[in-house]
């Protein structure tokens, strides 16, 4: 591989290690070289992920933090820095959506629990703004980083059923563009913010609203594969690449961007 493409010794911290993309991407990297510091508020899935990671021969450290709480970030900060010295990456993983934030199909926008929405919203703008505060002031010292955060599909246009969650996300690609712009012109050109808007992929967080019981596709899904160009959904590997990309050499005079990793669903029209 071409050496500008590489991460290898990098010092990647990791929000929402414990969970499928948090975990996908922190193997990836461990496989590419970087060394991770893994960061989740569950202490069984961080333990979990930190075996994971080690069983993979590189350097791994795991921290339990809140990515709502800024001074729980902060102590994980300092303990990072007193092992490693210095954070080349930030990956803001943490966040997705809450069951309790997902509008049924027989509920109205007017009966979602206001404590449903605060809750989907802070999750995902505030767990991408919190982290970038802490660690981003690292890079900011030392005038070299990449931060990158997870925007969505439901950032490019209306999908049903997620207000809170489409909300936040469009929030998350707004916040990215302003963080770059004030990084670049306040600390020079060495600290970049990007993010990725992964398309459908099949997890957790929506297997039930994507796939029925018996295994077939809901009416939601073939709803996807009609909008979606290549008729698949992604597999959660394919995003791996692009984040390795954007936090890498070959990627340094791109910031601001908030790149579609989904089968070209965001370009095509459904005609």
């Amino acid at each position: 591989m071409n050496s500008s493409f590489s991460i290898e010794g990098k010092v990647a911290v990791i929000t929402g290690a414990g969970g499928v993309l948090g975990g996908s991407i922190a193997k990836s990297f461990i496989k590419a070289g970087a060394k991770v510091v893994a960061i989740d508020i569950r202490q069984e899935q961080l333990d979990t992920r930190i075996e994971e990671l080690r069983k993979e021969g590189g350097e791994v450290i795991g921290f339990v933090g809140n990515a709502l709480d800024i001074e729980s970030l902060k102590k994980v900060a300092a303990q990072i820095m007193d092992a490693w010295g210095r954070i080349d990456i930030l990956l803001n993983i943490a966040g997705g959506n809450t069951p309790g934030g997902t509008l049924r199909p027989d509920q109205e926008f007017f009966d979602m629990p206001v404590a449903e929405w605060e809750k989907v919203t802070s999750l995902n703008l505030n767990g991408t703004v919190y982290p970038s505060m802490v660690f981003g002031k690292i890079m900011a010292e030392q005038k070299s980083g990449s931060i990158i955060n997870i925007s969505s599909m439901a950032a490019y246009s209306a999908i049903t059923r997620v207000p809170g969650y489409s909300a936040a996300k469009t929030a998350v690609s707004n916040f990215t563009q302003w963080l770059a712009t004030e990084m670049a012109l306040k600390y020079g050109e060495g600290v970049r913010v990007n993010a990725i808007a992964p398309g459908f992929f099949i997890g957790d967080q929506n297997r039930a609203v994507l796939i029925n019981p018996d295994g077939s596709l809901t009416e939601r899904s073939q709803k996807v594969l009609a909008k979606t160009p290549m008729k698949r959904f992604g597999d959660i590997n394919e995003l791996n690449g692009a984040v390795q990309f954007l936090c890498s050499e070959a990627a340094s005079f791109i910031t601001g961007v908030v790149l579609p990793v989904d089968g070209g669903f965001s370009a095509f029209s459904g005609v």
